[in-house]
């Protein structure tokens, strides 16, 4: 990832490019032209069908996405969620009028990466993308990986210490899914909306994904390896490296 800090004289690349997703053309204008003194290039999109034409196209890259909520059309939380369901894991800054602690759970909860409440001023903005620059987010999307562990998006394959791990198609989304979010607890509820595709949960559910999460581990965390898939009791998952 391109470092998301601001050029100076003596470093004239540009700071980053940024996708603005703002159908507002005065707030769109506005952030463009504080983006671009600072050194970045912004591209700006109106629509969240054109916004996912773009994060989809082969080569047009970003290194960040700033995401308005109410687009017409297709909603920023849905172009979120698709972005995540196709394994694009460039980071989100959510730009919203919604401030409700329910809205920036929802927000959070479908792969936003910060979330930022209009008005804000662009020195706030500047600063959160220098923090998501820091956090060296994971940018080839087609690998992923946590000590041994490591995952091919492509061929749709698992490996541990270099030996293949046979694992079924909902397993390895499951996994993927946990990877795609490194060592940050995972409710159920999320769970059951973006790898299950369903709206509500249900103790049935909730068994299916227990059942899945306990063959991983056994496929996984074997005797002498660093466990990596952690339960929260009460809260959910989390793949990360056993502490105790």
């Amino acid at each position: 990832m391109t470092a998301l800090l601001a050029s100076t004289a003596a470093d004239p690349r540009p700071a980053g490019r940024l996708l603005v997703v703002e159908d507002e053309q005065k707030v769109a204008g506005a952030l463009r032209k504080g983006l671009e003194g600072e050194g970045y290039i912004a591209v700006v999109e109106g629509t969240g069908e054109g916004a996912l034409a773009r994060l989809t196209a082969p080569g047009d890259t970003f290194d960040a996405i700033l995401l308005d909520l109410t687009l017409p059309g297709r909603d920023g939380l849905d172009v979120l969620s698709d972005l995540r369901r196709r394994g694009i894991a460039t980071p989100v800054i959510v730009l919203t009028a919604r401030d409700t602690l329910d809205d920036r759970i929802v927000g959070l909860d479908a792969g936003a990466d910060d979330y930022l409440i209009k008005p804000f001023a662009v020195a706030e903005l500047l600063a959160r993308l220098r923090a998501i620059g820091r956090r060296g987010r994971v940018t080839d999307v087609d690998r992923l990986g946590l000590d041994t562990l490591e995952l091919d998006r492509a061929s749709r394959q698992v490996t541990r210490a270099g030996r293949l791990i046979e694992v079924t198609a909902k397993e390895f989304d499951l996994l993927h899914y946990l990877a795609r979010h490194l060592r940050q607890v995972v409710s159920r509820d999320t769970l059951a909306r973006e790898v299950w595709r369903e709206t509500a949960r249900s103790t049935t559910l909730d068994n299916v994904i227990d059942v899945h999460i306990s063959r991983l581990r056994r496929k996984i965390d074997l005797p002498g390896q660093v466990r990596l898939i952690q339960t929260i009791r009460g809260v959910g998952f989390v793949l990360r490296e056993d502490t105790e």
